[in-house]
């Protein structure tokens, strides 16, 4: 049985890693694009960019609680397929998008479809035993640095022939990951661990209920949902922080990025398998969280363009967090119940979506325009620092209550 679960996990790894890529392919074009759309400069960019980031998490929000309830009932498989092969449309209809509206047109369709990155949280652990669900989580870690190193490098190089064509690559890697998938992946979830669909669960605020089944979840999804507000400083404000600050180029935005996918995915998909087993998931959890913080400060105040690579170190090697801490909620969640979980996780991290990019590309906005009394661009970094401060706080509260 080993064997078969040990290929089940290439063949997710491989479907995440295509999917990332093409994801992180857009990153570097996406400013200017919204740039010549607008008319206005890198803040008017900033504050477009997060209301497409909020149309497209705002839609993921509603239906992440939804496909995971299905993929229960359905299995994963055919959940996964129809994301992947919808997201591939939304790269073509953006690809050709004449105005800024359709621009957010194709960003709602990508968020009713984006169920990839949820479903494969709940197929790994269907294949992965409790003691090696963090090791194996880290795998989509691994994917997504792996993916960030081809992606963004590949935007930056191809954004010389047109704004354009790095979402027509994105759309022919997502279509070709939905061939891959459709004749490759296999079903994880046996019947036996299926059930009903149930609309009290597939909703979002009742899928987010359910966590009151299992009262030592409370602060570690809190924790979470704090992190994932806090990283939408890098997610969503790294090119226009990096443009702004140091008139960094798409290609040099593009480069940045594949170093920034190296880092994460050398430790997530190695360090992680050691040190994890070696220092625990508590442990983990907690040294994630303090090197997060560290990163954010020091991005804050980095006055070189070199320094945002050296500072990527610490910040990258702050990932054993994730998988640490999607174990130990994990491990507490019944078979039949993963894709539920799993779907609160990408319901929180949607959540989060929402209101993260309104809050650091507005942030951003004002203390990088010229109407600002204060010119700091790196506002969004401290104010990401602050909410991991919190966050651990909670988290040490947490635990020290259930797990001590």
């Amino acid at each position: 049985m080993a064997a078969p679960k040990k290929s089940a996990i290439g063949f997710i790894f491989i479907t995440l890693l295509i999917d990332f890529t093409g994801f992180g392919v857009i990153i570097p074009v996406l400013p200017r694009l919204i740039e010549e759309m607008t008319g206005g400069g890198l803040s008017v960019a900033a504050v477009y960019g997060g209301w497409l980031t909020l149309s497209y998490s705002a839609m993921q929000f509603l239906s992440a609680p939804v496909l995971g309830g299905l993929s229960d009932k359905y299995g994963r498989r055919p959940v996964l397929l129809a994301s992947l092969f919808g997201l591939g449309i939304d790269y073509i209809f953006l690809a050709f998008a004449p105005t800024i509206g359709w621009l957010f047109a194709g960003r709602i369709l990508a968020g009713i479809t984006g169920a990839s990155f949820t479903t494969a949280m709940a197929y790994i652990a269907d294949v992965s035993t409790p003691e090696k669900r963090a090791q194996n989580f880290g795998l989509i870690g691994a994917a997504f640095g792996i993916g960030f190193i081809v992606g963004p490098v590949i935007g930056g190089l191809f954004s010389e022939y047109g704004l354009r064509v790095p979402f027509l690559i994105s759309a022919g890697l997502s279509l070709l990951n939905w061939l891959y998938g459709y004749f490759i992946l296999p079903e994880s979830l046996a019947p036996e661990n299926r059930r009903n669909f149930d609309w009290k669960r597939a909703n979002p605020v009742g899928s987010l209920l359910q966590v009151k089944k299992y009262p030592a979840l409370g602060g570690l999804l809190l924790t979470l949902f704090l992190l994932y507000l806090a990283s939408h400083a890098v997610q969503s404000g790294w090119a226009y922080y990096t443009m702004e600050k140091f008139a960094w180029t798409e290609k040099a935005v593009g480069y940045s990025l594949g170093f920034a996918g190296l880092v994460v995915g050398v430790v997530q998909g190695g360090l992680i398998r050691v040190i994890i087993p070696k220092i625990g998931q508590i442990k983990a959890v907690f040294y994630g969280l303090i090197l997060y913080m560290g990163g954010f400060v020091l991005f804050a105040f980095a006055s070189e363009g070199w320094m945002m690579y050296a500072f990527l170190l610490p910040y990258g090697l702050a990932g054993i967090f994730g998988p640490a801490m999607q174990g130990l909620i994990s491990n507490q969640v019944k078979a039949d119940s993963q894709g539920e979980i799993q779907g609160v996780m990408a319901g929180l991290m949607s959540a989060s979506a929402i209101v993260g990019p309104l809050i650091m590309t507005n942030l951003f906005a004002y203390f990088s325009s010229a109407s600002s009394s204060v010119y700091f661009p790196g506002a969004p970094f401290i104010m990401a620092a602050v909410l991991t401060l919190a966050g651990i706080f909670i988290c040490s509260s947490t635990l020290k209550k259930y797990h001590s």
